[in-house]
């Protein structure tokens, strides 16, 4: 029944999907993000700040799940979507409540367990908004979930911490608790979603399950252009989860140690700007326009987070504005990628494939690269506080997004030229 008006109205479809997504990714970063609220003061592993060691141990997991996704999400039969999910999401639970059991130090295994089944939510929850064209809408919806989320649910850890009196081990349980009924319901939402209609695949191509074959040979067909994006990928993922993990430590070096409120407020704005953005992209109907528009993004982004950065040590804008600067710049180009850019590649260039499978392949790097820099943190420059450590790393995300996305722009737009070329010569054929 509710499937049936929700294919009568695109109002009511679009607003349904949005919210369902919105609601069922935020809930999953309640899962996913709450311990690092926690400040860990005090504890080490071998010589390495105990938050980091949690840090990597997630961060492990969840790359590992990237790569387990390559296959799994790009296989899933839309059947078994949301059984996949709850199981995913129970499992994650389950860790959370191993972790606040088992005595320190070891209770870091179990943060690398919940990472495990969490890389592969994203990938069930997009697979019910690509291949539509509303899909930038809708993305806008999920993306906006990703950027307050965090915020949110680390605020909701200190609440419990400091109101409370929880400990930074029974924080992340207690918070998933918390958070269970609103994705159960975004979940119960994502199962009414029709699938996508005559005039979405018209217009955006089918998204079909790729078996290991057909994502080889279609990454080798496009691999130089990928690697690229992978390679920017790497590098906000990095940006990303370093200004996320260690928001706490980094707003303590600005000197508002005393107003957690931030951790969300600062998120606000970026998320109503880039959601404006995102959305305002459903116009564009050319596919070859879209892409470049968001390569355009991606690049813009860079510039800002490099100026933002240089105006904060001129002392010309107030450390609020710097991290919403730099948000604002990494968002604009991750949102991008995390809810469109694939989407619209795969419509460019008329080839069958899903974008579950380009966003895995592009994740499983990335937290590789997320890995990378916190080993280099610890081991390469544990001298530089998270503040100064934060600038230099703005100034290297700046320059290698504006140089690969520039190159990005170039080689898919010389790729898409020749396939109009060659589309034109089979119709003159025929």
């Amino acid at each position: 029944m509710i499937q049936k008006y929700l294919n009568r109205s695109s109002i009511l479809f679009t607003s349904w999907a949005s919210l369902a997504a919105f609601s069922t990714y935020f809930a999953m970063y309640a899962f996913r993000k709450p311990f690092s609220a926690g400040t860990f003061d005090g504890l080490e592993f071998y010589g390495m700040d105990y938050k980091i060691v949690l840090i990597i141990a997630q961060v492990l997991g969840y790359m590992l799940s990237k790569f387990s996704g390559i296959k799994l999400v790009s296989e899933l039969k839309p059947s078994h979507r949301i059984s996949f999910l709850l199981i995913l999401i129970g499992i994650a639970q389950l860790a959370l409540l191993l972790f606040a059991i088992t005595p320190f130090p070891y209770s870091f295994i179990w943060l690398f367990v919940n990472g495990l089944p969490l890389g592969m939510i994203w990938g069930i929850v997009f697979s019910f908004l690509e291949g539509r064209k509303f899909t930038e809408l809708l993305g806008a919806g999920l993306s906006v979930s990703f950027i307050v989320s965090s915020g949110v649910v680390k605020n909701t850890g200190r609440w419990l911490i400091m109101d409370f009196g929880v400990s930074d081990f029974w924080m992340p349980f207690y918070t998933g608790l918390l958070y269970l009924p609103l994705l159960l319901a975004g979940a119960w939402m994502l199962s009414k979603i029709p699938a996508p209609k005559a005039d979405d695949v018209a217009l955006r191509s089918a998204r079909k399950p790729m078996d290991r074959k057909q994502r080889l040979a279609f990454f080798k067909k496009h691999a130089l252009g990928l690697s690229v994006l992978i390679f920017i990928y790497m590098a906000m993922t990095a940006y990303r989860d370093f200004r996320d993990n260690f928001a706490v430590e980094i707003w303590q070096g600005l000197g508002y140690a005393s107003q957690p409120e931030l951790l969300s407020l600062t998120e606000i704005p970026i998320a109503i700007i880039t959601l404006v953005i995102t959305a305002s992209l459903v116009v564009v109907k050319n596919n070859t326009k879209a892409l470049r528009i968001n390569f355009i993004a991606i690049l813009f982004g860079g510039v800002i987070a490099g100026v933002s950065t240089w105006l904060l040590q001129l002392q010309l804008i107030s450390p609020i504005l710097w991290m919403t600067g730099i948000g604002f710049g990494l968002y604009l180009g991750y949102t991008m990628f995390n809810t469109m850019l694939f989407d619209r590649l795969i419509a460019t260039i008329k080839e069958s494939a899903n974008v579950g499978f380009l966003i895995y392949l592009a994740d499983s790097f990335g937290y590789m690269g997320s890995v990378g820099l916190l080993l280099y943190k610890n081991f390469g420059a544990p001298s530089i506080n998270w503040l100064s450590f934060t600038v230099g790393l703005s100034y290297a995300f700046s320059i290698i997004t504006i140089l690969s996305a520039s190159f990005c722009l170039l080689y898919f737009k010389k790729k898409t030229s020749r396939k109009v070329e060659e589309l034109q010569g089979k119709m003159v054929l025929s």
